[in-house]
């Protein structure tokens, strides 16, 4: 199918808006997010416009959809074939406002043009072999910008305006000797990007945490402090 064809068929679903419509009169700038999430985003929120790059962790990725998607947002998804729908239900997405494109081949830059035009939010899974070319994510960023949506990618970005960091990563359940069941994450995540996101700033969270949704890690969101060498 035609990508024209595929943006008419998406924009059929009730509720997803085009392009013309994403800034309706007094729509926000910012899409909500969970609020253990809220800290590492610029304004407690994802920004219209913006390009977010998430590295680590495809679990955060989804979880950064969980408040938006609950709100009356929509997101489509491409890239992840493998996708589990379980676990993001889990993390508090509403898997009635996303739409799938699992594998969209050698036409990743035509439907991610496509998507851009018709939804909140894009998430694009790995880039292929090779990567999106600067002057290519730069094409698209200016229209992401131009259209109010918000890209989220789970990997590099050239150019994005900021960057999500998972590290730290330590499961609890089992026993001493092996024994039970993993049930729950400690991470750490960090963010850092230009203007107001230009000090990173690091928050611990359970991810998942013991009913599979995001929750406060141990330690509490504390400015990094970098040092020389």
């Amino acid at each position: 199918m035609a990508v024209p064809e595929a943006l008419a068929g998406l924009t059929a679903i009730p509720g997803v808006r085009t392009a013309a419509q994403l800034r309706e009169p007094g729509s926000g700038e910012l899409l909500a997010v969970l609020p253990e999430l809220s800290r590492l985003l610029p304004g407690g929120g994802l920004r219209r416009g913006s390009t977010i790059a998430v590295r680590g962790a495809t679990s955060l990725v989804l979880a950064l959809l969980a408040a938006a998607t609950r709100t009356g947002s929509w997101a489509a998804v491409t890239g992840l074939p493998d996708l589990g729908l379980a676990a993001a239900a889990e993390l508090g997405v509403d898997l009635e406002r996303i739409a799938l494109v699992p594998n969209p081949g050698a036409e990743l830059v035509a439907v991610l043009s496509a998507l851009v035009d018709g939804f909140d939010v894009v998430v694009l899974g790995p880039a292929p072999a090779g990567g999106v070319q600067p002057q290519t994510a730069r094409r698209l960023a200016d229209r992401v910008r131009n259209r109010g949506t918000v890209l989220l990618t789970a990997g590099p970005w050239p150019g994005a305006e900021l960057e999500l960091r998972v590290s730290g990563r330590r499961w609890h359940g089992l026993t001493q000797d092996g024994h039970g069941h993993l049930r729950t994450r400690e991470v750490v995540a960090t963010s850092r990007g230009r203007g107001a996101a230009a000090r990173p700033l690091s928050v611990g969270l359970q991810l998942p945490g013991p009913a599979g949704a995001v929750t406060a890690g141990g330690s509490p969101g504390r400015r990094l402090v970098e040092v020389a060498g």
